[in-house]
């Protein structure tokens, strides 16, 4: 390599170096001094060359400072996004004013309504001022409609006989002493010439007196007739049925007898037909006043153990209720369910109850002051929970005021929350809830 090539070579690389070395802020200052260079062969060649790297490397540093400005302002402005996400975040939260936008979010529903004075004619808005009254618990449980056995009685036999003759019918009311049946009976053919033979034998004695037979005689007499009479009784015949085979003599000692209503009432069972051989002790007719029914409730012990001999109740058959009377507590649980029964005595002149029908029984116990207000007053505020809506402060202006229910019991509910004196809406609450739900009534609307 010739000295001169050598030269251009080394001024070539010590001129590039520098120009990356020193950067774009010095490359005024660089090509300064370069300028006050003495100059030697190959020396404008060296220059040239590094004249050729200068617009690059400034135009990578525009570049980049360029670049850096963008990310800065990028950076700014997520900072920003992510400030406004926190604050409605917060707002989300409950933690915000929780007032609407004005970007087409949903306002809160208003604190009251208001009314004008016809508004309140029309539409007929009536309060009152709640206060504690005294009302009875209801205790509601399931029942069953029964016969009322105090009110019921069944026609039997008392020895084995024949069915001769029908003289009621299943559904026909009957009163006490009318004939139900004929029976034919062998043992009560024996009782009855029995009882015809001991009755002349005792007045044939008696017509002659003491004087003329012995004592033992007389009583032996008396006595026969006594037992032949009681035994005819004790068959199924009458005193009156007695008297009238007496009177007739053995014409009538045939055995037959009819057994007679012991009470007045409607058939509801006759389970035989004419000619059967019946056994003594079976049932052919049951009778029963239905003008009265049992419904026995069935409790839980506890519940049982705050009712009281005299309660009222009611009984609903699904259509109408019935009221009544707790007559009689039970003493005994029942094996199968556990629970105690509690028998209602329900009237029930129009024979609306049928035993064995199952029914709903409410029994009515103790007496706490409680709040109470028609069942139309309370209604459930969009968040679900019951509400009523109670006087504002100003004429005409009302506002929904939260409250726990009870119960309801007889078209009343009864509530917890309110202040006794407190002025409630008792009728045209549900106006009042639309109107709400709406954003209010505008006080100048007519």
């Amino acid at each position: 390599m010739t000295p001169v090539i050598r030269t251009i070579w080394i001024y070539l690389v010590l001129g590039s170096a520098s120009v990356y070395a020193i950067g774009p802020s010095h490359e005024a200052e660089l090509r300064s001094d370069r300028d006050h260079e003495p100059h030697a062969h190959g020396t404008p060649g060296a220059v040239h060359a590094a004249g050729e790297h200068s617009p690059d490397t400034r135009g990578h540093a525009d570049h980049e400072r360029e670049h850096s400005h963008r990310n800065r302002q990028a950076s700014e402005h997520d900072a920003e996004e992510q400030g406004r996400g926190h604050d409605k975040q917060r707002k989300d939260d409950g933690h915000g004013d929780g007032h609407s936008d004005e970007h087409g979010h949903p306002e809160a529903e208003p604190a009251e309504v208001h009314l004008t004075p016809d508004q309140l004619k029309t539409l007929d808005i009536r309060t009152v001022r709640i206060e504690p009254r005294a009302m009875a618990e209801a205790l509601r449980a399931p029942g069953e409609v029964l016969l009322n056995a105090y009110a019921s009685a069944q026609v039997a036999p008392r020895i084995i006989a024949q069915i001769t003759e029908r003289h009621a019918r299943l559904g026909e009311h009957v009163e006490v002493s009318q004939p139900m049946v004929t029976l034919s009976s062998v043992q009560m053919a024996e009782a009855q010439g029995n009882l015809v033979v001991a009755q002349r034998e005792w007045l044939r004695v008696r017509k002659l007196g003491r004087k003329v037979v012995s004592e033992s005689r007389y009583l032996e007499a008396q006595i026969g007739r006594q037992q032949a009479r009681a035994r005819a009784l004790a068959f199924g015949m009458t005193p009156s049925q007695v008297e009238e085979l007496l009177r007739s003599g053995a014409a009538k000692a045939d055995g037959t007898f009819a057994l007679l209503a012991p009470q007045a009432g409607t058939v509801i069972a006759d389970n035989f037909v004419l000619g059967e051989v019946i056994e003594a002790g079976r049932t052919l007719f049951e009778i029963t006043d239905e003008s009265v029914r049992w419904v026995e409730a069935h409790t839980a012990p506890e519940d049982a153990a705050r009712v009281s001999v005299g309660d009222l109740a009611r009984v609903s058959t699904g259509t109408v209720w019935l009221d009544g009377t707790v007559t009689q507590i039970h003493h005994q649980l029942d094996e199968t369910t556990r629970t105690q029964a509690i028998r209602v005595e329900i009237p029930d002149p129009d024979h609306r109850l049928h035993p064995g029908v199952f029914v709903d029984v409410e029994v009515y116990t103790g007496k706490a002051p409680v709040l109470a207000l028609p069942e139309a007053a309370v209604l459930r505020g969009p968040d679900g929970d019951w509400r009523v809506f109670v006087a504002g402060h100003e004429a005409g202006s009302y506002e929904p005021a939260q409250v726990r229910l009870v119960r309801t019991t007889g078209g009343l509910a009864v509530i917890e929350g309110l202040t006794p004196g407190t002025e409630v809406v008792i009728h045209g609450t549900f106006f009042l809830q639309s109107e709400l739900a709406k954003g209010g009534l505008d006080i100048h609307q007519h």
